[in-house]
């Protein structure tokens, strides 16, 4: 095994909980080209059973440690050439475990512009800075005396040199600096004041317009809300380190002081001890400042970046609505609401554009269209997105529904984020390239119910929308991190070979934008893919990538059964002895959760495969192809409550998590604002991260406790009232997958009286 490899290895160990050997063999494998989720799934043996969490940071680490590697080798070599590389400092250099380190240790031989010290050693002034140090019973003024000359005027002059020399060494001293650094971790204190002038154009940043708390503890979004305070010019920050301190020197002078032997009593110590504090507040003071700054900012981004990580994991893990006819709505006003029908498969039957808000008011021809699509084309759901106008496209679907037979359709508001950004992107257009872009969004909708990780997969991660100050971080890192997530949902949940879009495919394990085009020409050319080995056939695909992607790819109801599991094709042979010993036809035994564990899956290990990966086949011939997402749910919204005008302090009403931040959940009641559950909030005990409690996608039963109309802030409370009634988190995992019946306020709703009753009676009787 490679040395660096060994080296590296043994510092990630620690981090992900692992032996160095499992983390020398995750390198291994990612290193030859094998995918975070194939490594987890396929090759347990290897790693010992790193989990994609664990390969994940692994991952992310190990790029870290090797730029790191890289920046000290390109350290070293700008040091040798200027010829300063003495033993103790390569070792130095070497021992650096943090970029932050290795700069400090670098910042003295750093190339830089000419300095006030470099003049001040061009005027001979450096004999005197090291005579100050070591004679500390010497008056500096009188040292400086023999010292002036053409370029050094007076003694006065001639000290400032020497502070200029002396100062510099210590803003160089790598350990000192680290320890200010770290003091000013511990001890400072941020704080935020508004701007002059600016308290009615920053309203939004009004919690931050007097505001401290110490820099360790400040929590990722408060910080990102103050840095973008500061950026639009509204707040000003500052970061504090003993300002209550009242002695004439400052603890951080102090240890400046401290560091460099400097006392109190003789005339080159006082005069030293000047310097130490004229060296902080010129020097180091900005320069840590800016570094506390960084990290802070580094800090919060990765918490927004993790909270929009696991929000979006999520949301495309939300429950499938399956196979079914569905309608999209995309609710428009002025511009009219857009209507799509998708088949089971996804496939686009029909659409049109309705008119029913002003200024044409069409409610009853919109209704009527809306009733003879439904008819035509036995639509099973209705899904509309939740942008402007949807409670007032919800209202008039109602009406229409509680005037058809049943059984009726369910509708469901669900979230539109991203369906615009699909609509114009380069995908929508070369899948519908005849159709408007204001109709594209209402497929999108559709779709995204029947199965959202099979939509949501075309949407730029980015452009859903369910991150926290999202758009104020480190894009690469997001985008980054977000396919990552992206991959594992897909993989997680494994991928149809014969329906699956070419955006789903190229996500993949061992795939890409590439192969996933080549195999959907392959599949349209030739037809549907009989068998994995097929995938072979397809143009520029090879063993190894076939060796990646296979056991992701389904083909249910083929002449192979096992190709519509997660078993691996380099495995089929341990499921075969499997199937061998039961007695049994395969098909027969697929399901057959008593027969299979009954078997002892060590009988089954031999050199190649070993216990994980035998009891894996097991448990997916229990339940073949099984999909993780849990069962169909929806939220019911209280009728006559479609603005945030008509919600009262304490309302009880049901909705769904659209997102969860580090400070609480948001949930969609239906009023085009989604409302907070603060943190303290949540339950009737103390929770730390609010996804302990909820995620995104969960229907919860919530009381409304504040409003603040101007601001569009809505208060929510999951804990107790004092009577003991509890709204609280309904799982998305309770409900098993079942046919959607009618929600009981569609069926109690009146039917239509007078004219659209008697039109939509008339339609339904023509169909």
């Amino acid at each position: 095994m490679p040395t660096d490899i060994t080296r590296l290895a043994a510092h990630i160990a620690a981090e992900i909980k692992s032996r160095p050997e499992q983390a020398a063999a995750a390198i291994g494998l990612l290193d030859g080209g094998a995918t975070v989720p194939f490594v987890a799934r396929y090759r347990k043996e290897a790693t010992g059973g790193l989990d994609d969490t664990q390969l994940r940071l692994l991952s992310e680490r190990l790029a870290y440690l090797r730029e790191l590697d890289a920046r000290r080798d390109a350290i070293l070599d700008s040091v040798r050439e200027q010829g300063k590389l003495t033993d103790e400092l390569e070792s130095k250099i070497a021992a650096a475990s943090t970029k932050a380190e290795l700069e400090d240790i670098y910042l003295p031989y750093k190339p830089k512009r000419r300095t006030k010290a470099d003049i001040a050693r061009e005027h001979g002034l450096e004999p005197l800075a090291d005579a100050i140090l070591a004679d500390r019973a010497a008056v500096p003024a009188d040292l400086a005396l023999a010292y002036v000359g053409d370029n050094v005027p007076d003694a006065k002059a001639a000290l400032e040199g020497a502070r200029d020399i002396l100062a510099e060494q210590f803003a160089e001293n790598a350990d000192l600096v680290g320890r200010l650094r770290a003091y000013m971790k511990e001890r400072a204190v941020l704080r935020s004041r508004v701007a002059e002038g600016k308290q009615e154009a920053g309203a939004k940043f009004s919690d931050y317009f007097d505001h401290a708390e110490r820099w360790a503890t400040v929590p990722g979004h408060r910080a990102l809300a103050m840095l973008r305070g500061r950026n639009e010019d509204v707040l000003q920050l500052d970061i504090d380190v003993d300002a209550d301190d009242a002695s004439p020197i400052k603890p951080v002078e102090r240890m400046i002081a401290e560091a460099h032997a400097i006392g109190r009593e003789l005339p080159g110590d006082k005069w030293l001890t000047e310097v130490a504090g004229w060296t902080w507040r010129v020097k180091l003071s900005l320069h840590l400042w800016l570094d506390l700054m960084r990290d802070l900012r580094e800090r919060a981004e990765a918490e927004a970046i993790q909270v929009f990580a696991r929000n979006l994991k999520d949301l495309l893990l939300a429950a499938p609505a399956g196979s079914r006819v569905t309608m999209g709505l995309d609710p428009g006003i002025r511009t009219g609401v857009k209507a799509a029908v998708v088949d089971g498969t996804g496939k686009l039957l029909a659409t049109t554009t309705v008119y029913p808000f002003p200024p044409k008011n069409d409610i009853v021809g919109t209704q009527v269209a809306l009733a003879a699509l439904v008819r035509q084309h036995g639509v099973e759901l209705i899904a509309i997105g939740n942008g402007t106008g949807s409670r007032e496209t919800e209202k008039l679907v109602a009406d229409m529904l509680s005037a058809l037979p049943a059984p009726k359709p369910l509708k469901v508001i669900i979230s539109e984020a991203g369906a615009s950004v699909y609509s114009a992107s380069e995908a929508a257009a070369k899948e519908f390239p005849g159709l408007d872009v204001s109709l594209r969004g209402a497929v999108s909708i559709a779709r995204r119910l029947q199965d959202p990780l099979a939509e949501l997969v075309k949407i730029e991660p980015k452009s859903i929308g369910v991150g926290q100050y999202q758009h104020d971080v480190d894009q690469h890192k997001l985008g980054r991190s977000l396919e990552a997530v992206v991959e594992d949902a897909v993989n997680a949940v494994g991928v149809d070979l014969n329906t699956a879009s070419a955006p789903l495919l190229a996500r993949v394990s061992g795939l890409g934008p590439s192969l996933a085009d080549a195999i959907v020409a392959h599949r349209d050319a030739t037809g549907p893919f009989a068998s994995r080995k097929d995938l072979l056939k397809v143009s520029r695909l090879g063993q190894r990538t076939f060796e990646q992607c296979a056991g992701f790819l389904r083909i249910p109801n083929g002449a192979e059964p096992l190709d519509a599991s997660a078993v691996h094709p380099e495995a089929y042979g341990v499921a075969q002895k499997i199937v061998a010993a039961c007695g049994r036809d395969l098909r027969a035994l697929m399901g057959d959760s008593a027969a299979l564990k009954a078997l002892d899956a060590r009988l089954f290990v031999d050199d190649r495969f070993g216990l994980p990966t035998v009891r894996d086949i097991i448990a997916e011939l229990e339940k073949p192809g099984r999909d993780p997402r849990p069962g169909f749910k929806t939220a019911t919204f209280a009728d006559g409550i479609d603005d945030i005008k008509d919600l009262t302090p304490g309302m009880l009403l049901e909705g769904t998590v659209t997102n969860v931040a580090a400070f609480g959940a948001f949930v969609d009641i239906g009023v085009h604002q989604d409302g907070l559950v603060h943190v303290s909030q949540l339950a009737d005990r103390f929770v730390k991260d609010a996804h302990e409690v909820v995620k995104a996608g969960d229907i919860v039963k919530v009381r409304v406790v504040d409003i603040d109309i101007p601001r569009k802030r809505i208060g929510l409370s999951m804990r107790k009232e004092s009577d003991g009634t509890a709204p609280r988190a309904v799982p998305r995992d309770n409900a098993k997958p079942q046919p959607p019946k009618p929600k009981q306020r569609q069926q109690a709703r009146p039917a239509p009286q007078g004219a659209l009753g008697a039109a939509l009676a008339e339609a339904l009787k023509r169909k």
